[in-house]
Formats: C-alpha cells, sequence, structure tokens
C-alpha cells in the first residue's frame, strides 16, 4: 500500500509532463493486465482495434474518441519505453520557457492534428490509398512539443549522455531526417503522423510569437467543460480580476518578473542558453515551475 501512495503523492505533486508519462503507462499497463487475463480463459479480446486511429475516417463515425485516444496507447514495450524518454526529456526543455497548461493543450491539439494529417494522407497519397491501417502512440504530440521548442529557442544547448552540448533544432532536425527516410520503409503513416506533428509545433510557437494561440481554441472549450462540472457560471476565468469600476482602465505595466523572463529568453535566442549566468538559469527554472 506504500507503495501506492508513494505512486499517488508523486503524481499529485508532479506536472503535466509527469501527469501525462502516469496516463500513458497506466493505459498501456492496465489494458495489457486485462488481456493477458483474458486470454488465460480462451477470450481474445484486441482493445487496440477499439483506441487505434484507422486510417478509413468512416471508422471515427463509432469512435470518435480514437481521434486524440491513439496519443495514449502504444503497441509495445519498447514503443512506449522510448516515447516517454522523449516526453520527459522534451516536457523538462519546454516548462522552461512555457507554463504547465500551454503544455498540456500543445499536447492534445498536437496529436489532434497529427491524426488529422494521417487520416488525409491515407486520402491523397497514391501509396496509401485504398490501404487499411492502425495507429497509436505519442509520438505525434511529442514531435509537436519538441519542435514547439526548438522554433521558440533554436539556439537552446542541451548536452546529451556521449554526445556532449547541442543545439535543439539540431535534435529536431534530427529526428526531422530520420522520419522522412523512413517514409518508403514500415509504418509510413505513423511518419507521416510525426510530421505532422512537428508542423504543429513550429507554427505554434511562431503563431505565439505573433501574439496568436492556435491551441486557444481546444484550452477555450476545455475551461467550458471544467466550469461546468464545477457548477460554475460561463465567465471566463480572465475576467474574475478585471475591475468594472472603471470605464476606461489604463493598461497594466508590465510584470517585472514577466519582463525579466523575455529579457532572457532573448539573450537565449541570439547568443544559446551557456550564454546565461547560473542566476539567471536558476530564475528560469524557477519561473518556469510556477
Amino acid at each position: 500500500m506504500s507503495i501506492l501512495k508513494d505512486l499517488k503523492q508523486q503524481y499529485l505533486m508532479g506536472g503535466v509532463t509527469e501527469k501525462l508519462i502516469y496516463w500513458n503507462i497506466g493505459l498501456f499497463a492496465i489494458p495489457m493486465i486485462f488481456s493477458g487475463i483474458l486470454f488465460l480463459f480462451g477470450i481474445n479480446f484486441n482493445y487496440i482495434h477499439y483506441v487505434s486511429l484507422s486510417s478509413n475516417p468512416m471508422d471515427l463515425l463509432w469512435k470518435p474518441w480514437s481521434i486524440l485516444f491513439y496519443a495514449f496507447f502504444h503497441a509495445g514495450i519498447f514503443h512506449i519505453l522510448f516515447n516517454l524518454i522523449i516526453l520527459h526529456f522534451v516536457g523538462r526543455l519546454f516548462m522552461t520557457f512555457f507554463t504547465q497548461k500551454q503544455l498540456l493543450s500543445l499536447y492534445m491539439t498536437g496529436a489532434i492534428f497529427a491524426g488529422l494529417i494521417y487520416l488525409l494522407s491515407y486520402l491523397i497519397f497514391p501509396a496509401l490509398i485504398n490501404q487499411n491501417a492502425q495507429m497509436v502512440g505519442a509520438s505525434g504530440a511529442i514531435m509537436a512539443v519538441l519542435f514547439a521548442v526548438a522554433a521558440y529557442a533554436p539556439y537552446m544547448e542541451v548536452r546529451l549522455l556521449l554526445i556532449g552540448n547541442v543545439k535543439i533544432w539540431h535534435i529536431a532536425f534530427f529526428y526531422l531526417v530520420v522520419d522522412l527516410i523512413s517514409l518508403p520503409f514500415s509504418n509510413v503513416g505513423g511518419h507521416i503522423a510525426h510530421l505532422g506533428g512537428a508542423l504543429f509545433g513550429y507554427l505554434y510557437s511562431t503563431q505565439l510569437k505573433n501574439g496568436s494561440d492556435i491551441t486557444k481554441p481546444f484550452t477555450s472549450f476545455v475551461d467550458g467543460l471544467v466550469n461546468i462540472f464545477r457548477g460554475s457560471k460561463s465567465t471566463p476565468f480572465k475576467k474574475v480580476h478585471k475591475n468594472e469600476s472603471y470605464s476606461k482602465p489604463k493598461p497594466a505595466p508590465k510584470d517585472k518578473t514577466q519582463q525579466q523572463i523575455d529579457e532572457i529568453l532573448d539573450k537565449i535566442s541570439k547568443s544559446g542558453y551557456d550564454s546565461l549566468t547560473k542566476e539567471e538559469k536558476e530564475f528560469l527554472f524557477k519561473a518556469g515551475k510556477r
């Protein structure tokens, strides 16, 4: 019981990255265990069939949840192990610049966009038309997170085991090339979904720099559901602190902490992460955990 308590405490205290990892592990292990038990009784239950994203868009009519849920299920132990290692790595990098809520929204919307690109590819590419395929895995969503970081701070340096310091855009470019090279071989649709996730992550950061959040519709939808279940009114959370007593409120001065974060991010974009002082790194790390 103490192990379960420890796991529960770690889950509750963890951020979005840790929670996503727990969700992926749980949705991999629990169905696998039940499938193994059913197998002993001569029952073959292929749960993947009900959560995987089919290359046939008509299958969405009877399993519409698959456009998102496929990104939380995996086909094998090595599949999920590799994906979760990368998710832990890129999730920590993402939290250097963004918030927990932004990470969750990007993961979800990146998965949906990658799934739509997957479906579209089986409708337009001659080599894939009339083929029947199923897809599971978090790779498309993870690629969205990776490329969002790479597009936002391409010169940020990270240290890799046995390799040393590399820039984040080098890592993103490596995965991009691997997926492009792998297209003529197995799992064509999966690699196309990876590319779709990468495109979404790139668009997310470039649009965010221009003041537009392309995940906002999804975030607003989730906020609306949360408000419904909480029994709250339709007033958006952002307006809680709005002071209606002033007819023409003056624009609030830029928060000092946010101003310092912006200055540090500009420095990273120009000179790389290693150009920061120890104090700046510590400040950025603490700010990312808020």
